[in-house]
């Protein structure tokens, strides 16, 4: 029974991710901070499914690829449908333009087979993960809230597909946040960038996510730059 209990937990990913999805799908900006909701649930999900696995080490080959396929919908199609929607309420002027929202379906598609296929990425990872990438684009319904121009311009919303599609299958370089040991001189980084992390959501919710991208950049930079971990 033990070995299901993985597997389990992945469907449970790619569950929530189907009903994020059928929100997104809706339109509304109410609606696609409800998906937002679903892509942590998601988030949640994933993370337990493969410490599940390590700690009953019930690993299958049947667990990582139901894991990718649960993550292309969950951190794939979603985020690719909300940028649809997002571009469908910009100033775009051609019918076509919104499609281009599911160039991160795409891209994300390509990261996950990438990273199932690259043995450099054991212990941290090359391009941008895909559910780092999604929380940022299910951010940008609510940081158009107090920022209507967010979602108004078709130029701003194609930049940033433009520019996350590229981290994705970029080969730069990010920490995860699997830590060896819970030493401080060995994880300094990685422990002021969570403690920034948490005080920007707690204090922005949604809002800080782009800037918990971009210290993820920056951190991550300096990090490699100490210990080129990744040959």
């Amino acid at each position: 029974m033990k070995k299901h209990i993985p597997n389990a937990i992945t469907c449970a990913n790619l569950f929530s991710g189907c009903i994020g999805i059928a929100f997104a799908f809706k339109g509304e900006l109410g609606a696609l901070q409800t998906a937002a909701y679903f892509v942590i649930l998601s988030g949640i999900f994933d993370f337990f499914d493969g410490m599940t696995a390590r700690l009953l080490k019930s690993n299958s080959l049947i667990g990582k690829d139901l894991d990718s396929l649960a993550d292309v919908v969950s951190f794939g199609v979603l985020p690719g449908v909300i940028m649809f929607q997002l571009l469908k309420q910009s100033d775009y002027s051609s019918a076509f333009l919104p499609y281009l929202g599911f160039l991160i379906t795409v891209f994300s598609a390509l990261r996950l087979a990438k990273f199932n296929n690259d043995e450099r990425q054991t212990e941290d990872f090359i391009g941008l993960n895909t559910p780092m990438n999604t929380f940022f684009i299910c951010s940008l319904p609510f940081i158009a809230v107090d920022y209507p121009s967010v979602i108004e311009s078709s130029l701003l919303l194609i930049g940033i597909i433009a520019v996350t599609s590229y981290l994705l299958v970029s080969e730069f370089k990010l920490f995860s946040l699997k830590f060896k040991s819970l030493a401080w001189s060995a994880n300094s980084l990685k422990y002021i960038f969570l403690i920034c992390s948490i005080a920007l959501i707690v204090a922005l919710q949604f809002v800080a996510i782009p800037f918990v991208l971009l210290l993820y950049l920056i951190f991550s930079s300096i990090y490699f730059r100490r210990k080129p971990a990744v040959s």
